[in-house]
């Protein structure tokens, strides 16, 4: 079942790696530039398919082999010297690939050799696993070299016209691949309107115009008049509240001569505390008294018959 497996997924990774192979083509054929970061990515990915791959294939021929010699196995107490590295690489590829049968593979092994013989294999010691299948599922990124080479490749296959824009030397073409610093992402790629400026802008000193005639300063700031909070009223400040009381009726104290209602004045004043005295403008002094000493009940002043007389010289 492990061997049939091992097949199904290898035909299966091939398929995806030449659909992979025609997206990096077409990266590598976009203009004005080409996405060369982004296709260094994806030949990275196609170089870690094409080892699993690899992988695959060999553990598939232990397989095959441990098959073929299942009998062998089977009579030996112990595991036969020639194939130690068999079962100890198919014991250490188990967490390291997508075969679920090599589970089942390993728990047999287990069961038969014991745990010390798993743990051997899983710590390669004495150097018991396939040196090749170790390095094609190692977790370490392939070298730049071998990323430019996938490329050049990949374009040699598509016909199509790449230069590559890093120049390799001999410490970094050993080296795993740089990280992408955006070299082949072209500026304002959404509108394509060119080079995108950041920064903070400028206003040009000819193009303000001053308000007023003036110099060439900034326009004045707009002045905001600072509110006071509000006052919180303290009871010492209270002000007094006068209430005057109830004003007393007697006769010959107010108009008309006789004894009608008014305002006794002395009373007010008479009152303890404070009186507020309202403003009252004084008349002109004058020899001839209009009608009011006669309303308040006084004999001098003029009499009517001296007013008409007054009148009816003014009409003349």
């Amino acid at each position: 079942m492990a061997v049939s497996r091992f097949q199904i997924a290898s035909n299966k990774k091939t398929a995806i790696l030449k659909q992979q192979m025609r997206e990096i083509a077409m990266l590598l054929s976009e203009t004005p530039t080409p996405k060369e970061e982004k296709a260094r990515i994806r030949a990275e990915t196609l170089i870690r398919e094409d080892n699993t791959i690899e992988a695959y294939e060999i553990l598939q021929l232990e397989c095959e082999l441990l098959c073929e010699r299942i009998k062998l196995i089977a009579s030996c107490k112990e595991c036969p010297p020639d194939l130690v590295s068999c079962v100890s690489t198919l014991i250490w590829a188990t967490d390291r690939v997508d075969i679920v049968e090599l589970v089942e593979v390993r728990k047999q092994f287990r069961s038969k050799y014991g745990k010390k013989f798993e743990e051997a294999a899983l710590k390669n010691i004495d150097g018991c696993l396939n040196e090749r299948v170790v390095a094609k599922l190692s977790v370490e990124p392939p070298s730049a070299y071998l990323v430019q080479t996938y490329l050049e490749k990949i374009a040699q296959e598509y016909d199509i016209s790449w230069t590559p824009m890093i120049k390799l030397n001999g410490e970094s073409a050993v080296a795993p691949m740089v990280a992408p610093v955006g070299e082949s992402v072209p500026s304002a790629p959404g509108t394509g309107y060119g080079e995108a400026h950041t920064g903070q802008q400028h206003i040009d000193k000819d193009m303000y115009m001053p308000p007023g005639g003036g110099g060439g300063g900034p326009p004045p700031m707009a002045h905001v008049m600072p509110i006071p909070p509000p006052a919180v009223p303290d009871d010492d400040d209270e002000p007094d509240i006068f209430v005057p009381a109830a004003p007393s009726n007697r006769p010959g104290g107010g108009r008309g001569g006789g004894g009608g209602g008014g305002t006794n004045y002395d009373d007010m004043a008479s009152l303890s505390g404070p009186t507020p005295i309202p403003f009252v403008p004084q008349p002109p002094s004058t020899d001839n008294r209009d009608d009011d000493d006669d309303n308040n009940g006084g004999n001098g002043g003029a009499s009517y018959d001296d007013l008409a007389a007054r009148f009816a010289a003014l009409q003349k």
